[in-house]
């Protein structure tokens, strides 16, 4: 091959490469990163960043340029099986439970040593790292000496303590919120309005999963609409307070669990489509049935986060029209922001809200959003 025919061929997997990235929105460089790295990659890689960054996107596709015989045509057997999570030189562990195990520990280093069975690669995608807790020391030996066919891709929302030796062996692709500006396109590139769209990227925290999620939950206007009337309904009294807060909690209670629940059972029926096809050992109904649950539980703290951002919200709106006085409204500011990161420690979600609604002033002004 002449190096100008080299020079082309390389030109047109780099063109393909970028088409397998399209679900990781706003992460120009780190898609350029694993484009770059994809024709001859070193042995693990770490891609750090929060929930909703496109993290694991990333790693499907960079798996499929990985495991396709042309670096990632995006139509092969090949990269559909690796978006799809299926295929056999595909590996992705995702804990069961709080943390990563032992068992999972050993069953990562044993497969991390098989002979690809069908190309040259051997792709190792570990989720949620983050939560590898004292198992940490175990899995070092294996991402620092792997063979020379096996590549690691270990996903993080951040690097503790536990973690750094490991990054350390690791080339490190960062992740950052997707900006809202990005979300926004998206989201009217899926059929919203762009008033409508423009409020879910501004209550998706710089998730597109989550902003996807308030686009086809019919309910978020009118859940919005709850929050930010709260400081009209509040008095002082500590009576008006555990009512809203009652009605606030069943609330989040109930928000967007339809429309999370009929992603899942599509996800459910897509598990047993494939199943059909390929077998069912090591299907994976456990690890998706376990991540359903994560998400369930996910989005009950997402709820309130949007909740209290809301709220939030409605008070620096009324320093702004001058609706309430600064040390009230810097103080109400304060005391919400106080509340959402209280929320790390897992507190009672019912006295949290009790006690930070008895501390807000009323505002019946904030109610609607100001033109």
């Amino acid at each position: 091959m002449t190096w100008r025919r080299a020079l082309r061929r390389w030109c047109a997997i780099v063109s393909v490469v970028a088409e397998l990235y399209t679900d990781v929105v706003g992460q120009a460089r780190a898609i350029g990163q694993l484009q770059a790295a994809s024709p001859a990659p070193v042995h693990a890689y770490l891609l750090v960043g929060p929930p909703g960054s496109g993290k694991r996107a990333a790693a499907r596709s960079f798996a499929a340029s990985l495991l396709c015989a042309d670096g990632g045509c995006g139509e092969c057997r090949d990269c559909l099986l690796a978006l799809e999570e299926a295929h056999p030189d595909q590996s992705v562990f995702e804990r069961v439970g709080p943390s990563i195990d032992a068992a999972q520990i050993e069953e990562i280093a044993r497969r991390s040593v098989l002979t690809p069975t069908e190309g040259r690669r051997n792709v190792l995608v570990l989720v949620d790292f983050h939560l590898v807790n004292i198992q940490a020391p175990k899995l070092l030996k294996t991402i620092e000496e792997p063979p020379p066919s096996t590549v690691f891709v270990v996903l993080a929302d951040f690097v503790p303590t536990e973690l750094v030796t490991i990054a350390s062996r690791c080339v490190r692709v960062d992740f950052g919120p997707v900006p809202a500006a990005a979300i926004e396109a998206v989201i009217v590139g899926e059929g919203a309005d762009v008033a409508t769209a423009a409020d879910i990227a501004e209550a998706a925290g710089g998730r597109l999963d989550r902003a996807r999620l308030l686009a086809a939950d019919p309910g978020f206007a009118a859940r919005r609409a709850i929050w930010r009337n709260v400081p009209a309904r509040l008095d002082g009294t500590g009576a008006a307070a555990s009512v809203v807060a009652a009605e606030l909690l069943e609330l989040i209670g109930t928000a967007g669990v339809e429309t999370l629940t009929a992603r899942h059972e599509a996800e459910r029926v897509a598990l047993e489509e494939r199943v059909e096809l390929t077998g069912g050992r090591g299907a994976g109904r456990r690890q998706l049935d376990e991540r359903h649950k994560r998400e369930v539980r996910r989005l009950r703290m997402d709820e309130l986060r949007f909740g209290l951002a809301t709220l939030q919200g409605a008070y620096r709106d009324g320093l702004v029209t001058g609706a309430i006085g600064a040390a009230e409204g810097v103080g109400a500011v304060d005391a919400i922001h106080q509340s959402v990161e209280a929320l790390i420690r897992n507190p009672s979600e019912s006295l949290l809200l009790q006690a930070l609604l008895v501390r807000l002033p009323g505002l019946a002004t904030v109610a609607a959003t100001p033109e």
